[in-house]
């Protein structure tokens, strides 16, 4: 695996560095503070390409290959877990249309939400099932071409300014997965308030009474819901989460980096101290490991290699709890200041617990990876 980025892969890393920085930093702590993320950037997202950019050239997206993607996901996600987790979504809706969706349905959709000119949400929590999907309890009866759905989804992220859900239901005791239009009637959307981290995510509840929803709008066979069309779109959260978790580790080296020299203890700074360079060090190998992992994941999705998504879930679960770990030591290497909202150390520990929520549990991914581990993935090619 050549780990030396290509000249248009570094450009595109680059160019979503100085996005992040110029459009997305300035409203950083304007974000976790409002709980929102304001019009402007929203619309500055949907203009700037990222919102499309690894989706199919043919429909109008970027085509960014899996490296390019990455890199974008971690430069974002290290000024703004918020607005990182806007581009995740959005890609797990549309990348599952892109896969099992028709002819038609690509044709309708696809563009739009190629262009940014349409949001799509991924709803599949609800208030009494989180990581065991295939225990949804909203339901989608039969009336001849129709579905009326009915239930409540929770914890939708940026479900408050979605123009699509991707919702997942079951229907004669098999899950379907289908695309409903916020203006649909009988969908009532409502806020969702007080979270922990991620607070600019805009969360919403969705509830469903007797939804109308035309056959055609259902992505995928009746049974292939869960195990098929919301795998794949969690395959793809996951990714976006590994790299958007690494990007917490790499602002959590940076601001302690700046702390530490300018910071006194008596008279020595506190980077004199041999803890602190101890604690530097172990975030700095956090970071380089986390990435690495992901740049395998990458890599084996460009390839189309069959193990791309046990080392998504590896890269996954592994800079999740990285972030969590060093977030905490950033927090204590700025005693009390770090407790504080003045500095964004407190912003990223309380995002990084929730990446070892999102796109399944810590707990998941350990029963998964120990089964994986019985496979011998250390006798690699």
């Amino acid at each position: 695996m050549d780990l030396r980025l290509t000249d248009e892969q570094h450009a595109r890393r680059e160019a979503a560095r100085r996005f992040a920085a110029d459009v997305i930093e300035p409203w950083a702590e304007r974000i976790d503070r409002e709980d929102t993320t304001p019009p402007s950037l929203q619309a500055a997202l949907r203009a700037s390409g990222y919102l499309g950019a690894a989706l199919p050239t043919e429909w109008g997206g970027g085509g960014i290959d899996p490296v390019s993607h990455g890199l974008m996901t971690e430069e974002i996600g290290r000024v703004s877990s918020s607005v990182r987790s806007l581009l995740t979504v959005h890609d797990m809706g549309a990348q599952a249309i892109t896969r099992f969706g028709t002819a038609e349905q690509k044709a309708r959709w696809l563009p739009p939400l190629c262009a940014g000119e349409k949001i799509i949400a991924f709803a599949l929590s609800e208030p009494d099932v989180g990581s065991a999907a295939q225990t949804i309890q909203t339901r989608a009866v039969e009336r001849g071409n129709t579905l009326l759905l009915t239930g409540v989804k929770r914890w939708i992220t940026y479900g408050l300014v979605a123009d699509l859900f991707l919702v997942f239901a079951q229907c004669d005791g098999m899950p379907v997965a289908l695309v409903v239009e916020r203006e649909t009637a009988g969908l009532h959307i409502k806020p969702v308030t007080n979270v922990f981290g991620m607070r600019g995510a805009m969360l919403a509840e969705l509830r469903f009474d007797g939804v109308a929803v035309s056959r055609d709008c259902q992505i995928g066979p009746t049974g292939a819901g869960i195990t098929f069309v919301a795998s794949a779109a969690l395959d793809h959260g996951r990714f976006s989460v590994a790299w958007g978790s690494t990007g917490i580790i790499q602002a959590c080296l940076h601001a302690c980096l700046g702390y530490v020299q300018q910071r006194r203890q008596g008279a020595s700074r506190l980077k004199d101290y041999q803890l602190i360079r101890r604690q530097l060090a172990d975030m700095l190998v956090a970071h380089t490991a986390a990435r690495a992992l992901c740049y395998r994941s990458a890599c084996l999705r460009a390839q189309g290699d069959p193990r791309a998504v046990m080392e998504t879930s590896l890269a996954k679960y592994h800079a999740s709890a990285a972030a969590m770990r060093v977030a905490t030591d950033a927090v204590h290497m700025h005693g009390a200041n770090g407790c504080s909202e003045d500095y964004p150390v407190s912003r990223y520990l309380r995002d990084a617990t929730v990446m070892g929520i999102v796109e399944g549990t810590h707990e998941m991914h350990q029963l998964a990876l120990a089964s994986y581990a019985f496979q011998r993935p250390y006798l690699l090619d």
